[in-house]
């Protein structure tokens, strides 16, 4: 074990650590901060629970090892360490009896002072999206988007809400909306189009806003406010290079869906945006050595953005020259995510993710994000032989699934150097497609969860020729693990953990049994005793009797789907 101040505690965490990085367990880099940051502290720490000032150490982890450390102590007979609130309430309590004795006065207990009630500063950012939230009635609970939220509280803001102030810095007026938000006096809600609306302390801080000598003076019946009265800041009309076009579409030749929206697309011309390339920032050779893609892809010509990616490893997107263009036209931020997108896996990785049934998951949630071309890099490395002749089957298989049944390019490197070439490469034919044509943007406030796939479909079937984007924020969104997951998202998550059922199994399941409830019901009307285990064991395989190659249910996989769901 490496030199440290806490070596004990360090060698509980490093277990962990190796372990987590053995199964492949999203929890390893959570172990890898706090190894890493225990490693280095020079403090010696009492107690684990003093450990939360380090990075990678939460409540829960802090926790794991004060058990750790209870049950270490038993073992070899040692006194178990205070906690550093009792040790705090002991020491306190000693003091004030060591007072009381000599006489003196008892310490003085600090006085809680009554927190000032909130009112931001007249014509500031809060203060300008709480006159413009207060428009709405307060029965009204669908709330205002972030375009018609700007557009109603600038005239009340001397600052902008779409240019920073100091050019040298990204803030805006907006930004005051994440402290409106923090201190409850607005809720947001929706996605991917945020909407947002008054609580009711908000209401209570309008209320206070108007008894202000400043909003008075103003104008009293300026909650909508005369604009010719306020100083405005000019808001630049959309350039030369954006067109504005309705988009009407047909929902008669539609049987998906026949609510999908009109809207007004945003045509960007070729000189007002630039391709860049997206990586993530957990694509790293080491973690001594984090940025080498980062700089080798940058002497290629490639540089790429870094961000913490939603779906895949590495993306591209067009970014546009005016960083506020988009959001005056109704869109959001000043990307628009291009039709490309990488999923970049070490054969080690690759060989993880088949065993722990990650590589299906994924694979579906490439699937969902409605990128078209979906490009694999398997990047091969140097493996035991006996491990990788062990799951060599299962790789070969896996491949030929990716490129047959999901229909995505794999394209197999020898190391992360030759990855890191193809990424170059793969930017400068995309620079050289995409910075030549004109972009079909969708609105951000058109888009949901429910008509996204529909309505691209709609799209691509009725112009072919004509490329549909969406931007980054709401492709994110989209694409989000959580924050989009519907009922159906989590039942196929739920199925598709049993070893076996794969994506294309488990959508099938959902088409037969739409919810949870649905498949439990159906195992329960099997009924008791012998009979009715036999029944259940047969469930799935028999209703789904129908399917065919790589969707079909054989038995053995529906006596363990029913001893999951059917309590067999």
């Amino acid at each position: 074990m490496e030199e440290c101040s806490n070596p004990q505690l360090l060698s509980w965490v490093k277990e962990w650590l190796d372990t987590a990085r053995e199964r492949n367990s999203k929890g390893f880099t959570t172990y890898r901060n706090a190894y890493e940051s225990l490693r280095a502290c020079p403090l010696v720490f009492q107690h684990p629970a003093e450990l939360q000032q380090l990075k990678g150490f939460g409540p829960k982890l802090c926790e794991r090892l004060t058990d750790k450390l209870k049950k270490h102590c038993q073992d070899n007979n040692l006194p178990m360490p205070e906690h550093p609130q009792a040790r705090k309430a002991a020491e306190r309590a000693q003091r004030e009896e060591e007072a009381a004795v000599e006489g003196g006065p008892a310490p003085k207990k600090r006085k809680t002072r009554q927190p000032k009630a909130y009112v931001p500063a007249f014509r500031s950012g809060g203060y300008a999206l709480l006159i413009a939230l207060s428009t709405q009635p307060d029965d009204v609970f669908s709330g205002m988007t972030k375009a018609d939220l700007i557009e109603t509280a600038q005239p009340h803001c001397d600052a902008s809400f779409t240019a920073p102030t100091d050019p040298t810095k990204f803030y805006t007026a907006w930004n005051s909306m994440k402290t409106l938000v923090q201190k409850e006096l607005v809720y947001e809600r929706g996605r991917p189009l945020r909407r947002y609306a008054l609580t009711d302390e908000g209401w209570e801080v309008i209320r206070r806003i108007k008894e202000t000598r400043e909003w008075r003076a103003d104008n009293e019946s300026a909650i909508v406010g005369d604009h010719t009265t306020s100083a405005q800041p000019a808001i630049r009309p959309p350039s030369p290079e954006v067109e504005i076009i309705q988009e009407d579409n047909d929902n008669s030749t539609n049987p998906v869906d026949n609510k999908l929206p009109s809207f007004s697309r945003i045509k960007l011309h070729p000189g007002s945006f630039s391709v860049k390339l997206l990586l993530d920032v957990r694509e790293v050779r080491a973690k001594t050595d984090r940025d080498y893609m980062q700089d080798e892809l940058a002497k290629l010509d490639a540089a790429p953005l870094m961000r913490s990616l939603e779906v895949g490893d590495a993306q591209w997107v067009a970014k546009c020259h005016d960083p506020t263009l988009l959001q005056r036209l109704g869109a959001e931020g000043d990307e628009i995510v291009l039709d490309w997108i990488v999923e970049r896996k070490r054969l080690d990785d690759l060989i993880g993710s088949i065993k722990d049934g990650r590589f299906h998951e994924q694979k579906f949630r490439l699937k969902r994000s409605g990128v078209q071309n979906v490009i694999y890099i398997i990047e091969d490395i140097t493996m035991d032989s006996q491990t990788y002749q062990r799951y060599e089957e299962a790789v070969h298989s896996a491949i030929a699934s990716t490129q047959v049944v999901n229909g995505y390019f794999v394209k197999r490197t020898a190391m992360m150097d030759e990855t890191v070439k193809y990424l170059a490469r793969l930017t400068a034919m995309l620079k050289r497609r995409y910075e030549k044509q004109t972009l079909h943007v969708i609105p951000s406030r058109v888009i949901t969860a429910q008509n996204y796939a529909p309505l691209m479909q709609h799209l691509r079937e009725t112009q072919p020729s004509v490329g549909h984007y969406i931007t980054y924020q709401t492709f994110s969104s989209l694409a989000s693990k959580s924050e989009m997951m519907t009922l159906r998202d989590v039942f196929l998550k739920m199925l598709m953990t049993t070893r076996g059922l794969t994506g294309e199994r488990a959508l099938e399941i959902q088409k037969r049994w739409r919810t949870p409830y649905d498949l439990v019901k159906a195992f329960e009307a099997c009924g008791p005793g012998e009979v009715g285990k036999k029944r259940k064991h047969e469930l799935v395989s028999s209703q789904l009797n129908h399917l065919v190659g790589r969707k079909k249910i054989s038995k053995a996989l529906s006596q363990k789907i029913a001893e999951v769901w059917g309590d067999a």
